[in-house]
């Protein structure tokens, strides 16, 4: 008997219909939010880039007694150059004629450009773009002075770092690229693992796949340069935009990409109109070699490609994502599998079980690997953007987890259902031996005793009491239940796709606690001025103290922050504190920062310093309702 023709008795049968039009409207569910996230993520701000500036010289805000002959900047990784790296300003916002820019001798992490000859005094900017190692454009500015400061019209950055339309575009076509080869490297997969009776029911998807990431990859080829410089997508068509994409390589890299598509698609097609089928064991090599090479064209253009341990970072990242594809591509495959194969799915699911624990184990051990890597400390977890956003997919991966033990739970079901199939079709099976009959008179035999008929190998009758085997659970309602499952593990599938790709556009937490410990050699200042003054409690050997911090401690905004420590040298919390400033010389002050407590942490976000110099600190503990003690101190204020 078919197993999907099985039922308990008693058990209400899941109509198929309904099951079908379920499945459909989550279906629906699922394209549409994946394709809000789509456009909500391409229309985003642009993610902070890879490649954080180490160091510069001259040095940002400082005042040079002689001209210098080149700027240079040092990144945390190696960079690649525009046509229009480097534009240097004059005080008067004239923009001067600079060489070529080009890395130092043996430095691809540093790059530098000629200045003129001769230098009028004054303050120079200095804006620049670069494109770190992992493809993404990096770019700012800084200032330096000859001879002396003077006051300049110039723009920190004197034009948009971005185009809104070109950013949306470009992280558009990556997200599509993401999904789609994750969905065209999953069903490859299942196809030449899984082996289901027919591949005709995904064959619109993986037709689907396939052009989506076709057309993906070429508007990324296409909108690489715009993307790298800034500009409008309407220069994506020019001679000059395509043979710097062509020369690069994140170009490169998407040149291959479509090179490997088209390859593939040409021997698909030459099979089809041949009517061939290859030996299941060149097919799995040919789709691992092929899924292989394709997954490389990502791992080699981003994160892998910069920083620790490139070699190994790279082959983990093609890994990881080629056990990501099987998983979660295989999904959808699976999906679509069990709509229509119902009868013989059960070893369809059993191979796809074996394959989704071997992805898992593999999407384990190379995350862990790339976790570190790019986190680089356990702070980074919550003080970093990317750390942030690697915790909402490990949270996303656990969901995902969840709903694999589901399925796992009702493969199980159908495959003890399946095997007690089996088991009774065996038994039926079995020949009964026919019992000699002995001549009788003409009255009719008599009936035989029932040990003699189970002798015999006919079925004992049922007697009141006797124990009846176990009927396997209902097919159609596991099925019913698989469904669901699998369908729940593909819509959170998209959301482990989507914020993977997010971190591929987020700066790794070890460059930004990098990036953080070098911006005071960056800068030329310190990142912060941290005063602590001592003060009187009033008890007998009691002295306290409260500790202020002025980030960034120059001119313009910064943020305050105040912490009051007791005798014993542990946090105090204190009903009061005032801090202000005051600069005696320019008799300017008292400047009141309004410091807020924060449950014993005193906080001002914004506090402005107008002018640089020596100024004077005040701070006004109240230790009770009747005591309070003043401290002053002196607080340095640079440019």
């Amino acid at each position: 008997m078919p197993l999907a023709g099985r039922r308990a008795k008693g058990t209400r049968a899941v109509g198929r219909g309904d099951v079908r039009d379920g499945i459909r409207w989550l279906r629906r569910l699922t394209l549409l939010g994946a394709g809000l996230l789509l456009v909500l993520l391409g229309a985003a701000a642009p993610a902070t880039a890879h490649a954080a500036l180490r160091e510069s010289d001259p040095g940002d805000g400082t005042v040079l007694r002689t001209a210098p002959r080149h700027v240079t900047l040092t990144f945390t990784e190696s960079v690649g150059l525009l046509t229009d790296s480097f534009r240097v300003y004059d005080p008067e916002n004239h923009r001067l004629r600079t060489g070529t820019a080009d890395h130092a001798p043996g430095r691809s992490d540093t790059a530098r450009v000629p200045l003129p000859a001769k230098l009028a005094t004054g303050t120079y900017t200095v804006a620049w773009r670069v494109v770190s190692a992992d493809s993404h454009p990096v770019s700012g500015a800084l200032t330096f002075s000859v001879g002396k400061r003077t006051a300049t019209a110039a723009s920190p950055v004197p034009d948009e770092t971005e185009n809104p339309a070109t950013t949306a575009l470009y992280n558009m076509a990556r997200y599509l690229a993401y999904l789609a080869v994750a969905l065209l490297l999953g069903i490859a997969a299942f196809v030449a693992y899984c082996r289901p009776p027919t591949a005709a029911p995904l064959r619109t998807p993986a037709l689907a796949a396939a052009w989506t990431l076709l057309a993906a990859t070429a508007a990324l080829l296409l909108l690489r340069s715009p993307y790298e410089q800034g500009t409008s997508p309407a220069d994506a068509l020019s001679v000059s935009s395509l043979t710097h994409t062509a020369t690069s390589r994140p170009g490169a890299l998407l040149l291959a990409r479509l090179a490997l598509l088209l390859l593939g698609g040409a021997v698909v097609a030459l099979l089809r109109a041949r009517r061939r089928r290859l030996p299941r064991r060149f097919t799995l090599a040919a789709t691992a070699l092929f899924s292989t090479a394709l997954a490389a064209t990502w791992s080699a253009a981003e994160h892998a490609s910069a920083g620790l341990q490139v070699p190994l970072a790279i082959t983990s990242a093609t890994l990881h994502l080629l056990a990501m594809a099987a998983w979660l591509g295989g999904l959808v495959a699976l999906l679509r599998t069990l709509r229509r194969l119902e009868s013989a799915a059960v070893p369809v699911l059993t191979r796809f079980s074996r394959m989704a624990l071997a992805s898992v184990t593999v999407l384990v051990l190379t995350g862990v690997y790339q976790s570190w890597r790019g986190l680089g400390s356990w702070q980074a977890l919550t003080d970093t953007t990317y750390g942030r956003t690697l915790l909402a997919k490990l949270a996303a991966v656990t969901a995902l987890l969840l709903a694999a033990a589901c399925s796992r739970t009702w493969t199980n079901r159908l495959t003890g259902a399946a095997r007690a199939a089996r088991a009774d079709t065996g038994r039926a099976a079995v020949p009964a031996r026919t019992p000699e009959v002995a001549t009788v008179p003409a009255r009719g035999p008599e009936p035989a005793p029932a040990s003699a008929a189970v002798a015999a190998g006919a079925p004992e009758p049922a007697t009141a009491g006797a124990s009846l085997p176990p009927t396997p659970p209902p097919p159609a309602a596991t099925f019913h239940l698989l469904r669901r499952s699998v369908l729940a593990e593909a819509a959170v599938g998209v959301l482990v796709l989507v914020l993977t790709t997010l971190l591929t556009s987020t700066l790794p937490g070890r460059a930004a606690t990098e990036a953080a410990r070098t911006d005071a050699v960056t800068t030329g200042i310190p990142t912060a001025s941290v005063t602590t003054v001592p003060f009187d409690t009033g008890a007998a050997g009691g002295t306290g103290k409260v500790q202020i911090t002025l980030d960034p401690g120059r001119v313009g905004r910064n943020s305050v922050q105040a912490v009051v420590y007791g005798p014993d040298g542990g946090l105090a919390a204190v009903p009061e504190l005032r801090v202000s400033f005051t600069l005696p010389a320019q008799r300017v002050g008292p400047l009141d920062t309004k410091v807020t407590d924060r449950g014993g942490y005193w906080v001002a976000d914004s506090f402005a310093l107008p002018i640089p110099g020596t100024w004077t600190l005040k701070a006004t503990v109240r230790i009770s309702d009747l005591d309070q003690v003043t401290v002053t101190a002196p607080v340095r204020v640079t440019k």
